[in-house]
């Protein structure tokens, strides 16, 4: 099985997580992995990862060229994660490692997905939990996917599941969205989040909106369809406005027009217009990112838990690993390659 952990600047929270995940996956008793996406820290978390590698032969440590977002260190993860089961949490402890005995136990029994279930948001202010109620309402009165009311990242997926999701090559991601899309099997299990371990979220209001308007444009196309019916609106309106003009011209004459009600008719179809164009604007920008077709993401280092350190690795760079430098595009290191890579540093032979 393989852990995916996306950090970004989670060195404060490296020992502690590795104090409670290590031992969950001895308990578990399958081969594991643990696949560390380090999302362009500033801190030494990238530097944290090559040291505990050395203790924990089961970390690969996946070092993203600069900081690409969440979503994109995910799909790194999900891309690179070689275990018939693959289970996603925060590196923060806010996601309960000790779950993860129960997702592979109800794994086992044949449930292809099995995710974490948060019971409640009190680690959060009332402004998040506000937020977050409205956008999952709006969310589900004009998307057509359902998102399971609690759900997040944590969670197991089967390796059908995953590579579902690998198939998707959107650049515009809204990973729980996607969770749903694919569709599969899927059990809930119920958790408390936990404190953070260390450090502070990085998601600030303001990224949390852009959050949202990315998952609305991704899973709905109500925002562009909706001012088809606005704009039947307003002309109906117009239309009676203008009847009513006429009819009163005719049994009253003509008076003099208000400038107030002209000053505000203008201003009101000049903001109604803007705010259509702008709504095109969004779902043409996000055109223009998936034409491109740039990576989603590009990895600076992979360092490939197959092989432990050698005695001369350990006195070098603990970082002077397997793939060590190499630059690749997102999806360009198979694990045919690190096998092969890892072969050859031991001088075995890979057909």
């Amino acid at each position: 099985m393989s852990v995916v952990v996306p950090m970004h600047n989670e060195s404060l929270s490296l020992e502690a997580l590795f104090a409670r995940l290590s031992p969950v996956l001895d308990r578990v008793g399958e081969p594991a992995e643990i696949v560390c996406v380090d999302d362009g820290s500033t801190d030494d978390t990238l530097e944290r990862l090559k040291a505990l590698r050395l203790r924990e032969p089961r970390v690969r440590v996946v070092a993203l060229s600069r900081n690409f977002g969440k979503e994109a260190a995910l799909a790194a993860g999900l891309q690179r994660a070689r275990g018939q089961a693959v289970v996603l949490m925060d590196a923060d402890l806010q996601h309960p490692p000790e779950l993860i005995e129960a997702f592979v136990q109800h794994w086992r029994e044949g449930w292809p997905v099995v995710f974490g279930q948060r019971t409640s948001r009190k680690t959060d202010t009332w402004l998040r939990r506000w937020a977050a109620r409205s956008f999952y309402r709006v969310f589900a009165a004009i998307s057509q996917t359902h998102l399971p009311a609690g759900a997040g990242d944590f969670r197991l997926m089967d390796r059908r599941a995953v590579d579902a999701l690998n198939t998707l090559v959107e650049r515009t991601r809204f990973t729980k969205g996607l969770y749903a899309w694919i569709g599969f099997r899927s059990l809930a299990v119920p958790f408390e989040v936990g404190e953070r371990a260390g450090g502070t979220s990085g998601w600030r209001l303001g990224a949390l909106w852009r959050f949202a308007v990315d998952a609305i444009t991704a899973f709905s196309t109500l925002p562009l369809r909706m001012w088809t019916y606005v704009g039947t609106a307003v002309s109906l309106c117009a239309l009676i406005y203008a009847a009513h003009f006429l009819i009163r011209t005719l049994l009253y004459g003509v008076d003099l027009p208000g400038f107030p009600s002209l000053i505000i008719a203008i201003t009101f179809f000049a903001g109604v217009q803007l705010i259509g164009l702008g709504i095109i604007g969004e779902y043409l920008g996000r055109v223009f990112t998936e034409v491109k077709q740039r990576p989603l993401f590009l990895v600076a280092e992979d360092l490939d838990p197959l092989a432990p350190p050698t005695e001369d690795e350990k006195g070098r760079d603990p970082g002077a690993a397997v793939l060590s430098g190499r630059w690749a595009a997102a999806g360009e290191v198979s694990p045919g390659d690190a096998e092969r890579d890892n072969a050859e540093r031991r001088g075995v032979a890979v057909s």
